[in-house]
């Protein structure tokens, strides 16, 4: 009888065993084909985006040249030559600027030891030697000083206005491109809705195949006329900040070059 229960209890224990190994492996296999089922999910749009990856990947400025062409020439050739005629005005602006950035501190030193050592004229020699607007006006004042102070600080003034023109010159046209690629952008958009709609008259029927390649031209129109108004719009507002920083550097240095004068003639 003992035997008989050993032999029975041996049986269930292998039974059990089995059933759980059996259990395990099914699980096993379901958690494969689970994650296959992913990878394969997963890869499928991966493909996909490879394949038009492939065959949408254009350069970007092929992209722009087939726009370009897409739209009407009438209306994106004067867009382009805002573009470029703008940008050519900003550019040689930015250089000017450029060239006209002095350390004015460095210039004022100079100056100030020219004046004691040397008088008027080594200070006008100073300042002949040194680029930029800062330096002309100290000359016009040094040109001026055997007329009294009162003289020396109006030429300052009048002469700095001068260098202010000068600096701002070119940005009224700046200005111009910036509201004619605008106003010839959406020019172009009411011309093509224009042209939509006529093709809707002489068709007697509305179809998109009739609207769309004015309503296309349209809004390619107005895309390039904002873009090179945005473009012309940055460079415009950075020249006109680096103006008025050199506005303020000349104001600040031209009040010492006054006070050094000052100094200088009640020795």
């Amino acid at each position: 009888m003992k035997k008989l229960f050993v032999i029975l209890a041996a049986i269930g224990v292998l039974g059990t065993t089995t059933v759980n190994a059996q259990e395990q492996a099914a699980e096993n296999q379901t958690e494969t084909v689970a994650a296959d089922s992913t990878a394969v999910e997963e890869a499928a749009p991966a493909a996909d985006f490879n394949a038009e990856t492939d065959v949408e990947g254009e350069p970007m400025h092929q992209i722009l040249k087939q726009k370009v062409i897409e739209g009407d020439a009438l209306w994106m050739s004067p867009v382009l030559l805002c573009l470029i005629f703008g940008l050519a005005i900003a550019i040689e602006r930015i250089i000017y600027l450029n060239l006209c950035t002095t350390n004015t501190k460095k210039l004022l030193e100079k100056v100030e030891a020219a004046l004691n050592e040397g008088g008027i004229e080594a200070a006008k020699k100073v300042c002949a030697e040194t680029r930029g607007p800062v330096a002309s006006i100290f000359w016009q004042g040094l040109d001026r000083y055997d007329q009294g102070l009162d003289s020396v600080e109006k030429a300052i003034v009048s002469y700095g206005s001068v260098q202010m023109g000068q600096m701002e010159n070119g940005l009224t046209w700046i200005g111009l491109f910036i509201s004619i690629a605008s106003m010839l952008g959406f020019m172009g958009t009411v011309v093509g809705m224009i042209g939509a709609f006529d093709s809707i008259q002489a068709a007697g029927d509305i179809s998109p195949t009739l609207v769309a390649g004015g309503i296309k031209v349209a809004l390619l129109t107005t895309l390039a006329g904002l873009i090179v108004a945005v473009i012309l719009q940055l460079f415009y507002s950075y020249i006109v900040s680096k103006i008025d920083g050199l506005v303020n550097t000349m104001e600040d240095a031209s009040i010492s070059f006054t006070d050094i004068l000052t100094k200088y003639n009640a020795k």
